[in-house]
C-alpha cells in the first residue's frame, strides 16, 4: 500500500485541475477518487480507460477549434509598465505560449504597454473625428438669406441718407443747441453696489469732444468695473493731475449744459452721478423714446428701454460696446447723438404736438 503526504495529495489535485482546464471539458477537476470506478462499483479495464481518454481528447479538440474559429477579434494583452525590456520580451513569449496551449492563434494577440491604452483611444477618437469632418460638406449661406440681408442694408442706408440730407439743412444755430453726454461709474461701498462718477464726456452735434476727463473718487473704490467702464486705479488716483475733482467736473459740465438740449442714453444715471439736474423739456433720452423701447408681455404691456448698442446697430448699422471690450464714454455720447439725429424730425414734431412720451430711464 502506498501512502501520500498532504503536500503530495495537494500537488496531485492541482495537476488534475490544470489538466481538466486545459482540455476544456467544463469539469472543475475536483480529483474525485471514483474516476476509474464504474456505476456498479467495479474498476474499469485499461481498454475502457483508453477509449474514454480518446473520446475526451477528441471532444476537447473540437471545442478548441470551434472557439478559435469563432473568435475573429484580436485579444489585447497589457504589459506592465514596470518591466524591463528583457522581462517584457519574456512576458510576450509566455503569453504566446499560453495562447498556443489553449488552441488560439498567436497572430491575434495585441500587446499594449500599461498606460498607453488612453493614448491609443485618444488617437483613434481623433482620427475618427478628422475623418468625420472631412466628410462634412461646407455650409454656405442660402441665396434667399443673402438677398434679404442686402435688401435690409440697402433700405437702412436709404433711410440714413434721407435723414442726413434733412439734418444737413438744419441751421448752424439750431445744431449748436444740442450736446450729448455719457459718464462712466465705479463701485463704492459694500460689494461695490453704489456708483460714483469716474469719467465724464461731452460732445456736440458733430461729435467733437467738448469735455473728457477722469474724476477723482474721494471714497474707497471697491469695484472699478474696468471690464465695462475701462477705468483703472491710476486714472482716478489722487496723484493724477489730469483728473478733476467731482465738484470741478460738476461745474464744467453745468456750464456746457446751460441753455442746451441734452442728448444721451439713460440720462437719469449720468445726471445722478454728476449730482445735477436738467429741465425735462430739454432732455432727449434715447432710452425713453417710445419708438426705441421694447414692449414686454404677449399683449404689449409695459415699455422697457433697450441697450444703446442694439439700437445703434439696428438703426444705424454701427457697432459699439463690442463684447469683451471696455466701454468708451466718448463713443457712447457720439452714438447717442447719431441715434437722436436719425429720429430728430419725428421726435421734435411729437414734442411740438404735446406728446410727453419722453421719460427719464435707466441703462
Amino acid at each position: 500500500m502506498v501512502f501520500y503526504t498532504k503536500k503530495a495529495k495537494a500537488e496531485m489535485r492541482r495537476r488534475r485541475k490544470k489538466m481538466a482546464k486545459s482540455h476544456g471539458d467544463g469539469d472543475d477537476g475536483a480529483a474525485d477518487n471514483d474516476d476509474n470506478i464504474t456505476e456498479a462499483g467495479h474498476k474499469r479495464r485499461a481498454d475502457q480507460m483508453i477509449n474514454d481518454a480518446a473520446q475526451i481528447s477528441t471532444t476537447s479538440t473540437k471545442k478548441v477549434k470551434t472557439t478559435t474559429g469563432n473568435n475573429d477579434q484580436p485579444t489585447t494583452i497589457t504589459i506592465p509598465a514596470n518591466l524591463t525590456t528583457l522581462e517584457a520580451k519574456k512576458f510576450r513569449k509566455d503569453a504566446r505560449r499560453k495562447a498556443r496551449a489553449q488552441g488560439h492563434s498567436e497572430d491575434k494577440l495585441k500587446f499594449i504597454i500599461e498606460g498607453q491604452e488612453a493614448i491609443e483611444a485618444e488617437k483613434e477618437a481623433a482620427a475618427k473625428e478628422d475623418k468625420k469632418k472631412s466628410k462634412q460638406k461646407k455650409e454656405f449661406p442660402r441665396i434667399n438669406d443673402i438677398l434679404s440681408t442686402h435688401a435690409t442694408q440697402k433700405k437702412l442706408q436709404e433711410k440714413i441718407d434721407k435723414q442726413t440730407a434733412i439734418n444737413s439743412a438744419i441751421p448752424l444755430a439750431e445744431k449748436q443747441k444740442y450736446v450729448a453726454i455719457d459718464c462712466e461709474m465705479v463701485g463704492i461701498g459694500t460689494d461695490g453696489v453704489k456708483s460714483a462718477l469716474a469719467r465724464a464726456s461731452v460732445t456736440n452735434w458733430d461729435g467733437e469732444v467738448l469735455l473728457d476727463t477722469f474724476v477723482r473718487v474721494p471714497e474707497r473704490v471697491t469695484d472699478f468695473r474696468t471690464h465695462v467702464s475701462g477705468v483703472r486705479s491710476k486714472d482716478i488716483h489722487a496723484k493724477n493731475e489730469d483728473a478733476m475733482d467731482h465738484e470741478e467736473c460738476r461745474l464744467k459740465v453745468g456750464e456746457l449744459l446751460m441753455g442746451k438740449i441734452l442728448v444721451g442714453h439713460a440720462l437719469k444715471n449720468d445726471l445722478s452721478a454728476l449730482m445735477i439736474s436738467h429741465p425735462r423739456s430739454e432732455i432727449r433720452d434715447t432710452a425713453r423714446y417710445k419708438p426705441f423701447m421694447r414692449a414686454t408681455g404677449r399683449s404689449g404691456g409695459k415699455l422697457r428701454p433697450r441697450k444703446l448698442r442694439d439700437l445703434v446697430y439696428e438703426n444705424l448699422g454701427m457697432r459699439i460696446q463690442v463684447e469683451g471690450e471696455a466701454h468708451c464714454s466718448i463713443d457712447d455720447a457720439r452714438a447717442s447723438m447719431e441715434l437722436f439725429k436719425y429720429a430728430r424730425s419725428r421726435w421734435e414734431k411729437e414734442l411740438e404736438k404735446g406728446n410727453k412720451g419722453i421719460k427719464r430711464g435707466k441703462k
